[in-house]
């Protein structure tokens, strides 16, 4: 007898910390019986609970470069500088002190939206979880009620 492990193809478990769960067949169902089991219950888990596991989001944050806000902080900073220093009497030392401030504003906003988007990807992380172990029960009732032993 040919041993057939059911898996759940194509899911981004790296980024999640479930287990697959895996099918055993014990009622002695071939390998083409297996796949189809397999397919059909995809297929109901899916439709029973809205979640289809090959497409949940990848989990990846859209980061601005950090150089980017400082040089963005800096030109701003500059050019508020300048019309300072030409109202004090001095551009040039105006637009570097603008500039220091400006990109120090810069790196502060950086750091505040990485917390930002570390806590929004720890939601959203919890969020597909939960949807998977959700997905993962359906899969796994079906498995079973089609005869397989499923860990």
């Amino acid at each position: 007898m040919t041993l057939f492990l059911c898996s759940i193809e194509g899911m981004a478990l790296a980024q999640t910390q479930l287990p697959e769960p895996f099918a055993y067949p014990t009622k002695g169902q071939t390998q083409e019986q297996q796949q189809q089991d397999h397919f059909a219950c995809y297929s109901w888990a899916k439709q029973q609970t809205g979640v289809d596991p090959s497409q949940l989001s990848p989990m990846t944050t859209a980061q601005s470069s950090q150089q980017g806000q400082m040089v963005q902080g800096a030109a701003r900073g500059s050019l508020l500088g300048v019309v300072g220093g030409a109202i004090g009497g001095n551009v040039g030392e105006g637009a570097a002190i603008g500039a220091g401030v400006g990109a120090l504003t810069g790196l502060f906003r950086r750091r505040e939206e990485q917390q930002q988007q570390a806590q929004a990807q720890a939601q959203l992380q919890a969020a597909e979880q939960q949807q998977l172990a959700n997905y993962y029960r359906a899969w796994t009732t079906c498995m079973q009620g089609r005869g397989y032993t499923v860990n």
